[in-house]
């Protein structure tokens, strides 16, 4: 019997409707990926699963005493609290009893009378069985319960959110872009433990790997439409190119016949005839139908603005070292990048990919050791923390910048049919950014940088809230670029497709060259990118835990155990939220102002030195971060 029936649902915000009577039945352990361009209605299907919004028409119906739960896909400003908290507000009144009960226990002052009346609050409420699903879901996913929410990085704050939704033991979990944030230590682990729950799940991802390694069923939006795919994305593919193929045939054999009728009831005499008003009254049904006929959305056009080759030899590092606060981000490194590679960063949060980028690039300058750029280099960067979109243009200004015409491959563009090529109809691009989706920006940033003639591309993070076909697209565009790529990402899956070797940055500052791709490295490597230093970025607890109830059992992580800090490392822990968020405020602050109109009219050289500043702040968070994770780890 299904968990969960959706009957003829209707749901429509302006425009045509993102769900137009569809059907979908979900059954116990099952665990279906829901795929569809951005923007096709995705998530508002997950919404509208757990009754945060309600249809305009049609039904969802739940089997009796069925438990539903939702991650969203970005985490809600106003939770705040300790890990702890956050995780027990998924239990509404019962968890803030739980949380107070959680603070008032581990207080270095016990008030035994507060404890007795929760004791007794949550006696009343049957609460018990939550705290020990709290526990667990905290001790399961490895989460430090009594650190402050709002000091996590975005993976961990990510996790926590899992934790929220397990509390409750849903029958069914919604997820929505789960792998975002995460590097691919917490993104395989993740799929460990997703293999491992015992319900039901329906997830929206982007990552093709996640995807392939969890769903036993694909469902797909498009135009409105849901269609159902069993078995798996390679599977789905087949069958969708199939269907494609059959629908073109079919609207040209439609379109075909229509004209002919055109052409007929044109001739006017013999179309008045009594004996032939039913074939005019198949005409209007068929122009009524080609009204309301849905044309699939556009497909990018992804075009890069090549300037002029350069030398063979585009970077040498020799020997480079690089420490912050001590701490080695990069130790007796040497490499040679030649024009044309194409090379991949791959590596946990917090372990210094960023400042690895900077040293080859130049904005650092390493401890030791030196780095030579090679003659005639042009970079593009696309840099999480400083390719930002100014909030008071448009998405035509953030592009043009004043400009009417781009230069693409040697051919004179205007910027609105650049941006069409980038699914920005001439609407949307002159729409306040404010009303851009995640898509819709990271889609306006690479139109952005590929305006850019250069030779070297650098991509941090390029794949964020790209739907598939857009992410094939960029794969496709990268492999054809003439120049040399450097490529931060957890997209397994891109790796694959774009890279030619890797950089993998093992833990205390060792770096290991590999030749190939992410899968490349996999049979190529004798231990995980995570050492124990490193942190624990997806790693298992330090210590064995009882599985979630509802969750299968698993074979106990072979981990060390956690040692015992010392009073200098346990003082250091406590800081360090406050120096994060610090940093964290500090590098938004520099960003910010660099994205002002009248910073490159300054004095080079002042230019320059804050440029460096910028670069040392953020050495220094990733730094904090991989220290705090060790600590924690």
């Amino acid at each position: 019997m299904p968990l969960l029936t959706l009957n003829r649902v209707h749901y429509a915000v302006g425009g045509p409707p993102l769900l137009g009577g569809v059907d979908l039945a979900i059954e116990p352990g099952e665990r279906i990926a829901v795929l569809g361009r951005n923007g096709e209605g995705k998530s508002t299907l997950l919404r509208l699963i757990a009754g945060e919004i309600v249809p305009d028409d049609g039904r969802i119906v739940r089997s009796e005493g069925v438990r539903v739960a939702r991650m969203p896909q970005e985490v809600p400003r106003e939770l705040g609290g300790s890990v702890y908290d956050v995780v027990a507000l998924g239990a509404g009144e019962a968890g803030r009893l739980l949380a107070d009960y959680h603070h008032a226990s581990h207080a270095e002052v016990v008030d035994t009378a507060l404890l007795a009346r929760l004791h007794e609050a949550i006696d009343a409420a049957g609460a018990w069985t939550l705290e020990k699903r709290a526990t667990q879901a905290v001790a399961r996913l490895g989460l430090p319960e009594d650190i402050d929410f709002a000091s996590l990085s975005g993976g961990m704050k990510r996790r926590v959110l899992l934790a929220q939704a397990l509390l409750l033991q849903p029958d069914l979990l919604l997820l929505d872009e789960p792998t975002n944030h995460l590097d691919i230590e917490a993104i395989t682990a993740l799929e460990s433990f997703l293999r491992e729950f015992a319900g039901a799940l329906l997830f929206v991802t982007h990552d093709r790997a996640f995807l392939q390694a969890l769903a036993t069923r694909i469902v797909e939006i498009d135009r409105g439409a849901l269609t159902s795919w069993p078995g798996d994305y390679p599977n789905y593919l087949r069958r969708k190119a199939e269907r494609a193929h059959a629908e073109t045939q079919e609207r040209a054999l439609f379109d075909k016949k229509l004209a002919l009728e055109e052409i007929w009831i044109r001739q006017g005499i013999e179309a008045r005839r009594t004996r032939n008003e039913g074939r005019v009254r198949a005409l209007k049904a068929m122009r009524r139908e080609r009204a309301v006929r849905r044309e699939q959305q556009g497909v990018a056009k992804l075009e890069v603005a090549e300037s002029g080759a350069s030398g063979k030899r585009v970077l040498r590092a020799r020997h480079v070292d690089y420490a912050v606060a001590g701490r080695v981000l990069v130790r007796d490194f040497s490499t040679t990048i030649q024009r044309g590679d194409r090379v991949g960063l791959i590596g946990p949060n917090g372990v210094g990919k960023t400042t690895l980028l900077r040293l080859l690039l130049g904005e650092l300058a390493p401890d030791g050791g030196e780095v030579e750029r090679g003659a005639g280099v042009e970079i593009a960067y696309f840099d999480q923390y400083r390719a930002i979109l100014r909030e008071d243009w448009n998405a035509l200004d953030n592009v043009a910048e004043g400009q009417e015409f781009l230069d693409i491959g040697g051919r004179r563009v205007h910027v609105l049919g650049y941006l069409q090529d980038f699914l920005f109809s001439p609407e949307r691009a002159r729409a306040p950014i404010t009303r851009l989706s995640g898509g819709e920006r990271n889609r306006l940033l690479l139109a952005r940088l590929f305006a850019r003639p250069s030779n070297l591309l650098v991509l941090d993070e390029p794949t964020n809230d790209l739907d598939i076909e857009t992410l094939e697209l960029l794969e496709e565009q990268l492999a054809n670029y003439g120049g040399t790529v450097l490529l931060v990402s957890h997209d397994r899956a891109f790796l694959d497709a774009v890279v030619t070797s890797t950089l993998v940055l093992e833990g205390d500052g060792r770096i290991g060259e590999y030749v190939g791709g992410y899968s490349d490295w996999e049979r190529q490597r004798v231990v995980p990118v995570v050492g124990s230093k490193s942190g624990a970025a997806g790693a298992a607890p330090s210590k064995a835990t009882p599985p979630l109830e509802g969750a299968a059992p698993a074979a106990p992580p072979s981990v060390p155990v956690r040692r015992k800090l010392s009073y200098k490392d346990q003082r250091e822990l406590e800081l360090l939220p406050a120096r994060i968020e610090a940093l964290e405020g500090e590098v938004a602050s520099r960003t910010e102002a660099m994205n002002q109109p009248g910073f490159f009219q300054r004095d080079g050289v002042v230019i320059v030195a804050d440029q460096q500043a910028l670069a040392r702040v953020q050495a220094e968070l990733e730094a904090a971060y991989a220290k705090w994770m060790e600590l924690e780890g």
